[in-house]
């Protein structure tokens, strides 16, 4: 008797509907089918080469700014194109174009494949088609279409109106309202066809609040893969007293005390620093050049026990989710670190064939226009068992770092700095004050050895994360329980 799983009827269909739908986007409109993509990768595979792809995207984007009272700015585009990719050992030959048409694909195709100067010796053989397997982890709308531009103008001026309603001293509202429908088609080698639908969206304000000469600043948003009716009343609100709340306790603030000490990060959006700090040392790219302070290391212990760190690709309606990869591999939940030891790396087609090991679905390119490199999804610690203000109470004297701003990480060494946008210094348990200025700075692998409590909390984002590397930008998520960390180092202000 075989036994078939419940989902796998609607995923193959949701599956065939998002090439379908990639499909009229991208090649039918411009003359093209599965054919012509078989004979631009038979033209790569002409030569010897270990690897190629075609990645054709349509991407439609609309952005909308209220400062001063007003929606000032409004924005849309659209873009199309597509990559060309050809692999022999470590190097790659890329070539894309905005052109897709039949000359412009042969033209890369015979541009890439020069990576390898042998020639395959008698008839290429074409590989049989295949369709990627696939998740269905969010619904294939367009985002810019689910509302109209009266309404998405009247939700900033709702969010406006609310946030200088809040308080008095609220002087300026910034607020942002961003929609992107992207639809990507994936042609392997291999004879490999995926394709992916991805809605997005974000909705952001700042708040600086006044008094007496003094000017502080507060932010919020959140967004996922889904259309702009998310942001029903209710989360306005939500955003609203997150970011008025953050710039009066600022407003509050005194300067940050400086030195060594026990530092206790928040839940949720802290998650930024495991994401920086430790979440790019596990990138398959780095491990394989042994430039990372994780490389070498599975098998080995490299945090404290209780640490579990997970990138995961397939959670529904994530920012950083993916029901197919940029290379067309199915995301995963991939378990890196477990109770303390390391067990694998995130990975991408190249660095896991030169390693190898199984891509991960971690294969993540910014367009058509940039080439795939390993890159984090959504990247969390899994909870423990205290409770947060258990966790506050045990400090004697030390750092609560509710929220981040920015920071930055040397891959190599492991070190980060980042800088608390919400903090308050705590002495016996109980927080004393809010503090402003305060910079942590540490060593990854070195932080998570040191990590004493876990809460029970554990939160991922509201869904405003982009992550920047080698000049490429992509959505991801982050998240965490409450975590107490010692003998971190705060550069403070006093």
């Amino acid at each position: 008797m075989t036994f078939r799983s419940s989902t796998a009827a609607p995923q193959r269909a949701a599956t065939t509907q998002r090439i379908d739908v990639a499909r009229e986007l991208l090649l039918t409109p411009f003359g093209l089918d599965e054919g012509h993509l078989a004979s631009a990768l038979a033209e790569i595979r002409a030569h010897q080469v270990d690897d190629a792809d075609l990645y054709f995207q349509y991407t439609r984007s609309e952005g909308w700014s209220l400062e001063e009272g007003i929606v000032k700015t409004g924005s849309f585009s659209i873009d199309q194109g597509v990559g060309v990719r050809a692999v022999s050992g470590e190097k790659t030959a890329f070539a894309y174009s905005d052109d897709i048409s039949q000359a412009s694909l042969l033209d890369a195709a015979r541009t890439v494949r020069a990576i390898s100067s042998v020639a395959q010796a008698g008839r290429v053989r074409v590989p049989a088609k295949k369709v990627a397997t696939s998740r269905s982890l969010y619904q294939g709308v367009d985002p810019i279409a689910s509302l109209d531009s009266t309404a998405k103008v009247a939700l900033l001026e709702r969010l406006e109106q609310r946030a200088r309603a809040k308080d008095p001293r609220v002087a300026q509202v910034m607020a942002g309202l961003a929609s992107e429908y992207d639809v990507v088609l994936v042609a392997r080698a291999d004879g490999t066809l995926a394709a992916d639908v991805r809605p997005l969206v974000r909705l952001s304000i700042t708040v600086i609040a006044e008094h007496n000469g003094r000017r502080e600043m507060g932010s919020a948003g959140g967004g996922g893969r889904f259309g702009l009716a998310y942001f029903d009343d209710a989360l306005l609100g939500k955003y609203v007293d997150e970011a008025v709340h953050a710039a009066l306790v600022n407003l509050e603030s005194r300067p940050a005390p400086a030195g060594e000490m026990t530092v206790v990060l928040g839940s949720g959006w802290p998650g930024i620093l495991l994401h920086e700090a430790v979440g790019h040392g596990l990138e398959g790219d780095f491990n394989r050049k042994g430039s990372s302070a994780f490389s070498g290391r599975i098998g080995q212990r490299v945090a404290a026990k209780g640490v579990t760190v997970l990138d995961d690709g397939t959670i529904a309606d994530r920012r950083g989710s993916l029901n197919v990869d940029d290379e067309g591999h199915a995301s995963q939940r991939n378990v890196l670190i477990e109770d303390g030891i390391l067990k694998g790396y995130i990975q991408d087609s190249l660095n896991a064939r030169l390693m190898g090991v199984a891509p991960t679905g971690n294969g993540r390119r910014e367009s058509y226009a940039h080439i795939p490199m390993p890159r984090m999804t959504n990247t969390y610690m899994l909870g423990g068992d205290k409770d947060p203000q258990e966790i506050i109470g045990s400090i004697k004297k030390g750092l609560y770092a509710s929220n981040f701003g920015g920071g930055q990480v040397d891959i190599t060494s492991g070190k980060f700095v980042f800088s608390a946008s919400e903090a308050y210094w705590v002495e016996n348990g109980k927080i004393q004050y809010p503090v402003k200025g305060a910079t942590i700075v540490g060593s990854g692998p070195e932080s998570l050895k040191k990590v004493t409590m876990i809460g029970n909390d554990m939160r991922l984002d509201s869904g405003v994360g982009t992550c920047g590397k080698e000049g490429q930008s992509v959505p991801v998520g982050v998240g965490q329980p409450t975590l107490r960390i010692e003998g971190l180092t705060v550069g403070g202000t006093a």
